[in-house]
């Protein structure tokens, strides 16, 4: 098993109190394996990501990667956020290069790999162009390139497209997809994107609304290659709608709880 949460919980102290952001999250991702998690905003996706990327300290439970314990950041772990997060008097190319640099990988190496990874997220010729210059989604693929580059055991992506018009998202979706299916990066996403996460994933965690526990596991079995015209497939609409009615349900109960208890 890549990657493993277990018995994971995670409150914070607030002026108000105590505050339970993920309540007994126990999920796992197979090596090669694309799973998303959904689910509404304050069910806590972010923090779940942040403790898996070691940002956060778990209040009890843990986080495993191939088999080691989690206690803060490290390179067998590539994150990818929705803003983009580049160094904006880096070039694309130094941007890639960045996380190398601070392995101590040789020069000569280090070369190669930023090539390869700038072919592979298609934006050779844009190596020596500065990210003020680059579309949003050519900024995320930047993003994605240098996360890839020092070569981690499993990728995190925090909604790398939720600041994306509608039609950027989804040429980007389709690379995303691509880009997993050529290098067998194991990924976890994290996205409020019912369609999203069924186009992208082989399975889905859908969380509830504060705090955040796993509602249910989906085993996204979807016939035919995953293209646009997928998405008007029975069968997608069918996981998206219940995966809808779902989300639809806590939230609902979770205001009418929130309602009365202000009450």
């Amino acid at each position: 098993m890549h990657l493993e949460v277990s018995n994971l919980h995670k409150q914070f102290q607030t002026r108000q109190g105590i505050l339970v952001a993920l309540k007994d999250i126990n999920l796992c991702v197979e090596t090669g394996e694309f799973v998303c998690a959904v689910g509404a905003s304050g069910s806590g996706k972010s923090t779940l990501l942040r403790l898996m990327a070691g940002l956060e300290t778990p209040t009890a439970g843990e986080v495993r990667v191939a088999g080691r314990r989690v206690t803060g950041p490290g390179p067998d772990r590539g994150m990818v956020f929705q803003n983009y997060t580049l160094y904006p008097w880096m070039n694309v190319s130094q941007n890639v290069e960045f996380g190398l640099k601070l392995r101590g990988i040789p020069a000569a190496k280090r070369r190669q790999q930023v090539s390869y990874y700038l072919e592979v997220v298609g934006l050779t010729q844009f190596a020596k162009v500065l990210p003020r210059e680059l579309s949003g989604g050519m900024k995320q693929r930047v993003a994605i390139a240098r996360a890839l580059a020092v070569q981690p055991q499993i990728l995190l992506l925090d909604e790398p497209f939720g600041a994306l018009d509608v039609q950027t998202k989804e040429v980007m979706q389709q690379f995303l997809l691509h880009l997993w299916q050529q290098t067998q990066t194991t990924i976890f996403m994290i996205t409020h994107d019912v369609e999203e996460a069924i186009f992208l994933s082989q399975r889905i965690y859908v969380m509830s609304a504060r705090p955040g526990t796993i509602q249910r596991e989906f085993h996204i079995d979807l016939a035919g290659d995953r293209t646009y015209s997928i998405r008007r497939h029975p069968q997608f609409q069918d996981y998206r709608d219940e995966i809808t009615q779902l989300l639809r349900g806590k939230e609902l109960e979770s205001a009418i709880v929130t309602e009365g208890a202000s009450v």
